[in-house]
């Protein structure tokens, strides 16, 4: 495997941003690493951050590497701040950033496939929101989403305190405004079921120690009732940690639909 960082410049941020970049590589010498690469475009897992973290942490916090060596797919892991994946009114334009921008420079950088079969994407508590709200937005970019301890419903942090609805407005925006139902991810799962477009599979788990538990259980609920496809893991006595995030990133990597690799 090959490990990547990039710094890059951003038109829709406005400055320079980083993002780690794991490759697929052939080899038969490393020990402890057999791997699996094809000589076609390498299909893709966007791999989201949350709230806390940066493009670097799911490297240093997880063996995400080791993880995807013999799968054949390559693994972008970009930063997006604390955005929740969404422009912001006094910021950069982080949801025109991920939807848009990333994919064509990681692109023109590497030889990944823009194939919608080929590309999946995936995250943790605000990058499990932004994994879903990525493939809702775009089921005819992405076949597969995967959301880990997800925050399902940012909205409820702007009303939780005066400090988060300070941070959190600006993002979300006003009671009843565009930016807020752009962010609503039950209404948007209702509008790609009742759409003519193949809906992108899902993939949820949660612990029942998660301050967001409930939330994970309400959306879920949602899917269920609208008889959208997805799969929702409940995993006894885990909360919000790293521990958990690194046992269910491995689920979700048996879980997507990867095409078999030909080297």
């Amino acid at each position: 495997m090959a490990l990547i960082q990039c710094d890059f410049f951003s038109e829709q941020l406005g400055m320079s941003c980083s993002m780690n970049v794991i490759l697929p590589q052939n080899t038969t010498k490393q020990i402890g690493m057999p791997s699996t690469c094809s000589s076609e475009k390498h299909p893709t897992l966007w791999l989201l951050h949350g709230l806390s973290d940066d493009h670097t942490t799911w490297g240093r916090r997880t063996n995400i590497e080791r993880y995807v060596a013999n799968l054949g797919i390559a693994v972008v892991m970009p930063a997006v701040h604390r955005s929740f994946y969404t422009d912001i009114d006094t910021g950069g334009k982080y949801w025109q950033f991920i939807s848009e921008e990333l994919p064509a420079i990681a692109r023109s950088f590497f030889p990944l496939s823009a194939k919608r079969e080929d590309n999946f994407v995936a995250g943790l508590s605000m990058g499990g929101f932004g994994a879903l709200k990525l493939a809702l937005n775009h089921p005819e970019n992405y076949i597969a989403a995967a959301s880990l301890s997800g925050a399902l419903d940012p909205i409820h942090f702007i009303d939780e305190s005066e400090e988060r609805a300070k941070e959190f407005t600006p993002i979300f925006g006003p009671k009843g405004s565009l930016q807020r139902q752009r962010s609503n991810l039950a209404q948007l799962s209702t509008t790609v079921k009742n759409s003519k477009i193949a809906s992108p599979s899902l993939y949820l788990a949660c612990g029942d120690d998660d301050f967001l538990f409930d939330v994970n259980n309400k959306f879920t609920d949602h899917l269920t009732e609208i008889s959208y496809d997805h799969v929702y893991d409940v995993d006894p006595g885990y909360g919000h940690s790293w521990d958990y995030w690194d046992l269910t990133i491995q689920r979700v990597l048996n879980w997507l639909p990867i095409q078999t690799v030909n080297a």
